[in-house]
């Protein structure tokens, strides 16, 4: 497993700097050397006091298998927050609406937003080890809606079969 800094947290102490017997950690552009870490050494994650460095794994494990049924309700719940979106948006477009509805629309369509991407995650199809992925994209694949980013499907279905 090798070292990652989340940027977001790292104050930039260097304190990783001064533990790591390869010089893998460099606060110049705040990234660990993959090449040099040592899996498994975490010294930088002991001495950072940010805690803003953890270990990643090389090769994510599988995703469990989960039931048709739990799956299909997923589904329903991710389609169902995604049409909440679609109706908070419509109300940010509304020239009548006042800022204080716009403001809750925007916030209740974000919410709703990363409450389907959980779900649709939770149902195994954001991962990117998961077949359902690629299943997933074939069947938006046959999408005919004028709005569906078709080309933008194809190229990435090409780039999914190239990577494996």
């Amino acid at each position: 497993m090798p070292a990652y800094r989340n940027i977001r947290l790292c104050d930039k102490s260097c304190m990783c700097l001064y533990v790591c017997p390869t010089g893998a950690t460099d606060t110049e552009n705040s990234i660990i050397d993959v090449s040099k870490c040592i899996p498994g050494c975490m010294e930088c994650v002991k001495a950072c006091p940010q805690s803003a460095i953890s270990m990643l794994p090389l090769k994510y494990p599988s995703p469990q298998n989960k039931n048709e049924e739990v799956v299909k309700a997923q589904r329903t719940l991710a389609k169902s927050k995604l049409m909440q979106e679609k109706i908070a948006e419509k109300i940010l477009s509304d020239e009548a609406a006042s800022n204080e509805t716009k403001l809750f629309a925007k916030a209740y369509a974000k919410s709703c937003r990363r409450m389907a991407e959980d779900i649709i995650r939770e149902a195994g199809y954001l991962l990117p080890q998961s077949k359902n992925v690629l299943k997933l994209l074939m069947a938006m694949k046959e999408n005919k809606d004028a709005d569906f980013p078709s080309d933008a499907l194809i190229l990435l279905l090409k780039q999914l079969e190239e990577a494996s």
